[in-house]
């Protein structure tokens, strides 16, 4: 149903509580209204013959998703501020009730008024077999004329009683009523015994408690729309890159760099292709450290470090201000990446026929008059001497192309494991599994958060178990595979902090925040201008509820939530600055705001360009067979082509980028929030707000890249999911 349908679906709601006309929904057992109408009154319980009773409409919405109807039995209790009503069978005689996207509309009576509605219960009990049933949500007009709306947007799996509040939403404080209260409680402590804490590896960050993706909780499942799973889409891949002949050519390599080619002949991405033609230019190089798929390790040189021993005299010819190396540093014109996290990682070993090779890079760069960065020495491993030169523009063409080459590889082994696998995806899962455990569904910051940890447990279970398990996808192809990948991650896990992933401060602690430093690091321009939109996104959420911040305070769900993230999920790291409460309005919408930040921008920011980047096998080696050159003037072409990946690994490679890179059908992208946990009319015109802000950023973005050979898309708010899921 499109949002539009949606927003009339509910305007007829919220005049009379009752679906739109069934008649319009065809079906081989839709029946007249004059039929409809002849077996109303024996609809439900024999009670409602009597006139005396209350008469309540309640409407029934199920999920538009595969397999969410139910033949099962569906039942309904009232519970209001007077009373209960009986529990009543939802059936409508020779009609096929709860089917798929169905809205269906029945009568429940009751001995009396029940007061205000608190709570409806649903109860599903097997007919025939047993099924499951995806609930959207319940409206209930009552005998007065007023309508309530239940969100639910679950799905119901069992016999077992099922409690929605009304879509308000309520603070813990603000809820006075003590069996409301009870029920929150209760809610809480369910959630917690199924969404338990879990430590996958030792000393990473916890995940969910499942083994395999089958034990997950139904709710957190992927819909049958989103389904994914890395095998069958790597197999996909293969088949759409016309990659099955290569396969298995393992240890054959390729004969030259024309020959990546026959790999790259189905590929129509304009991007990539302007990658192939263009990977060996220094600006394009550099340029990847910006707006590239791991645009986030420059950092604005403040001093050459000693196991960089780089002089003036070395980099003298790439200046153009007739500066020393120290001026160019004290004027903000030097920049630096630094590989040391993958300093000793072993190489991937499982294939004993084939030896893997990683290094540790540091690159430095220079910007010119132009305000074009370029790369001006490379070191290829941490320790300086002379069996590991410092490699310059003015060194022989394959000594300084396969310089870079190095820290291209270096570079996609750090995006991997920790710019999107350590600092989006378990992230992301450490902040979805708290909010389960902490926060119950009438929390406003639940109704907030939930739409950007869709699907993240679901992915995160899937690569555990297929892409980065023993024998899994990544061992194929990369030479962090094989147990490498793992202790880059937890290196990298012991230096994680709060501020990094808050994008004003990381760039700020980089040197790098303003257009003056760089004027074309669109990552930082564009992630900057959505990072301003959901911190007023949330601030107007967040200011309809907390009134002040001593609310914030008392807010103990809120402040569990944060504990547990800090306690649990980051195992009480004191280092990585995570709060261990929050104190203030200021400080909870930032909190949410890197969170909610993290799993959509910056997940797609770092992800989706992945192909672009890194399809074209020598701009991006996922590993090198041959170990970096110890001396000047020895690299040939033929010792670059003996260094890149395999044929077998190459396939592998392009087949993974290329499925990781793909939006999945039904994406919900940044602002989409179809399924409506807010019923407040404030919070509704905040979301509005917000995709008005969305649509002038993507306008935005569009002007800019009008007639730009290489445009940047990646921040787009169009191209962004709210989740991590893919």
């Amino acid at each position: 149903m499109t949002q539009a349908a949606r927003s009339t679906q509910h305007r007829g709601i919220e005049q009379d509580c009752v679906a739109p006309d069934k008649a319009k929904e065809p079906h081989f057992l839709a029946k007249t209204e004059t039929d409809f109408a002849a077996k109303a009154l024996g609809t439900l319980t024999t009670a409602a013959k009597v006139p005396t009773m209350a008469l309540y409409k309640v409407t029934v919405a199920t999920g538009s998703q595969w397999l969410t109807g139910t033949d099962s039995d569906i039942y309904i209790t009232l519970e209001g501020s007077q009373g209960c009503s009986e529990k009543s069978l939802l059936d409508k005689l020779l009609y096929n009730d709860f089917e798929r996207g169905a809205i269906d509309t029945y009568d429940v009576t009751a001995s009396e008024d029940l007061g205000e509605i608190y709570v409806v219960k649903l109860e599903k009990h097997k007919c025939w077999f047993e099924d499951h049933w995806y609930c959207k949500y319940v409206t209930v007009k009552t005998p007065c004329g007023k309508c309530l709306e239940f969100p639910c947007y679950k799905w119901i799996t069992t016999e077992k009683e099922i409690v929605l509040r009304d879509g308000r939403a309520k603070l813990p404080q603000d809820d006075k009523i003590q069996i409301l209260k009870q029920y929150r409680e209760k809610e809480l402590e369910e959630r917690q015994k199924i969404f338990r804490w879990n430590e996958w590896q030792p000393g990473f960050l916890l995940s969910i408690d499942a083994h395999t993706y089958s034990e997950l909780p139904r709710d957190i499942q992927f819909d049958g729309q989103k389904e994914f799973d890395f095998t069958s889409n790597y197999i996909r891949a293969i088949e759409n890159l016309s990659l099955n002949y290569f396969m298995n050519m393992f240890q054959s390599s390729w004969k030259s760099f024309s020959d990546f080619e026959r790999i790259f002949i189905r590929i129509s991405n304009t991007a990539s292709k302007y990658v192939m033609q263009h990977w060996q230019e220094d600006y394009i190089f550099a340029y990847q450290f910006l707006n590239g798929c791991n645009p986030v390790l420059i950092k604005k040189c403040k001093e050459i470090p000693q196991k960089f021993p780089v002089t003036t005299e070395m980099v003298k010819s790439s200046f153009q201000r007739n500066l020393t190396l120290e001026e160019e540093i004290q004027q903000g014109n030097v920049f630096i990446v630094d590989y040391e996290l993958l300093d000793g990682i072993p190489a991937n070993a499982t294939d004993p026929s084939t030896v893997q090779y990683i290094a540790a890079p540091i690159c430095l760069l220079y910007k010119n008059t132009e305000n074009k960065i370029l790369p001006i020495a490379i070191q290829i491993n941490q320790k300086p001497g002379p069996d590991n030169p410092i490699f310059l523009p003015t060194d022989a063409k394959y000594d300084w192309l396969l310089a870079k080459m190095w820290v291209r590889s270096s570079d996609f082994h750090m995006h991997q494991n920790v710019t999107h696998l350590l600092r989006t995806h378990l992230i992301s899962e450490v902040f979805g599994i708290a909010m389960y455990r902490q926060l119950p569904e009438v929390h406003p910051l639940f109704k907030l958060l939930v739409h950007h940890v869709r699907f993240t447990m679901a992915i995160n279970t899937k690569a555990r178990d297929q892409l980065i398990s023993v024998n899994g996808i990544f061992d194929k192809a990369n030479a962090t595979g094989g147990g490498g990948h793992l202790q880059l991650v937890l290196r990298a896990i012991k230096i994680l902090t709060y501020d990094s992933l808050c994008l004003p401060k990381a760039m700020k602690l980089n040197g790098i925040e303003s257009k003056e430093d760089v004027s074309y690091y669109f990552f930082r321009d564009d992630g900057l201008k959505i990072w301003e939109a959901v911190t007023n996104f949330i601030t107007d959420v967040v200011n309809i509820y907390y009134h002040s911040d001593k609310m914030v305070c008392e807010d103990t769900e809120l402040q569990a939530f944060v504990k547990d993230v800090f306690v649990k999920g980051l195992r009480d790291n004191k280092a990585s600055g995570f709060p261990e409460s929050l104190k203030t309005r200021e400080k909870l919408i930032e909190y949410f705001t890197m969170v909610i930040f993290t799993a959509s921008a910056q997940h797609a920011g770092v992800n989706f360009g992945q192909f672009d980047w890194c399809s074209w096998i020598p701009n991006a080696p996922p590993t090198m067979r041959c170990p970096p050159p110890t001396q000047k003037g020895t690299v040939t072409e033929k010792y670059i082509m003996e260094s890149l990946p395999d044929r077998g690994r190459s396939c592998w490679h392009l087949g993974a980028v290329w499925a990781l890179s793909q939006f999945r059908d039904y994406e919900l992208f940044l602002g989409m929030y179809t399924d409506e946990h807010f019923t407040e009319k404030p919070v509704k015109d905040a979301m509005l707000a917000f995709r008005r802000n969305l649509s002038d950023i993507r306008s935005f973005i569009q002007d800019r890249n009008k007639n730009k050979e290489l445009p940047y898309f990646c921040l787009s708010p169009d191209r962004i999911p709210n989740s991590v899921a893919v």
